[in-house]
């Protein structure tokens, strides 16, 4: 899982959250154009032009090829992905902190935006509390929309608005693939993607004229 694989193994493998192509593995990944698509979409639905977006850290196996399928949709969309509201998440932490500091970057550069699509859930929730310290409601000022729907995204105050990654769906996908390689599966696929789903709540609103 989210583990980087160079070389041919010599049993059966499938990677969950595997992005390099190596022969001799399956990897299982989430549908990041169906996802970026579902989060732009939302937001374009809510009359948000301006949208910025934290980019996650390189050391996830997920950060490139998110930000990737970002661009290429927002393109599609007629959203454009302003440079000067993209901010790179550099540090590791299983905490709000992940988000906090580079939401406090984005409202430095003084430049308007309506809505955050934020690298996941964790920086999401600590983006939302940088923006409320500085005196904007969300989502009235501002929406955030996540990615994930970790447990405590329903929970949180306002709830989050997110893009839920199946990791139950992907876990027996992952399986079920292995089982059937172990039995002899002569053709199996290099790469097999797993559909998200968008989970509306209540950080994400209408753009504010």
């Amino acid at each position: 899982m989210d583990t980087t694989i160079h070389d041919e193994p010599s049993v059966p493998t499938v990677a969950v959250a595997g992005h390099k192509k190596v022969k001799g593995v399956t990897n299982i990944v989430l549908d990041h154009h169906r996802a970026a698509f579902l989060a732009l979409n939302h937001l374009k639905d809510l009359s948000h032009k301006r949208i910025a977006v934290l980019r996650g850290n390189p050391l996830s196996s997920d950060a490139e090829g998110r930000f990737e399928a970002i661009c290429e949709v927002a393109e599609q969309l007629g959203i454009g992905i302003d440079p000067e509201l993209t901010v790179q998440i550099d540090i590791d932490v299983p905490t709000p902190q992940l988000g906090y500091p580079f939401a406090k970057q984005l409202l430095a550069r003084k430049k308007p935006f309506t809505a955050l699509f934020a690298y996941n859930d964790i920086s999401a929730i600590g983006s939302i509390r940088a923006f409320q310290e500085q005196g904007f409601l969300v989502p009235r000022d501002i929406s955030v929309m996540g990615f994930d729907d970790i447990p405590g995204a329903a929970f949180h105050m306002p709830s989050l608005t997110t893009v839920r990654q199946p990791l139950n769906r992907m876990g027996q996908v992952a399986a079920q693939t292995l089982l059937e390689r172990i039995e002899g599966l002569e053709k199996y696929p290099t790469e097999i993607a797993v559909e998200p789903e968008l989970v509306v709540r209540e950080s994400t609103a209408i753009a504010k004229a």
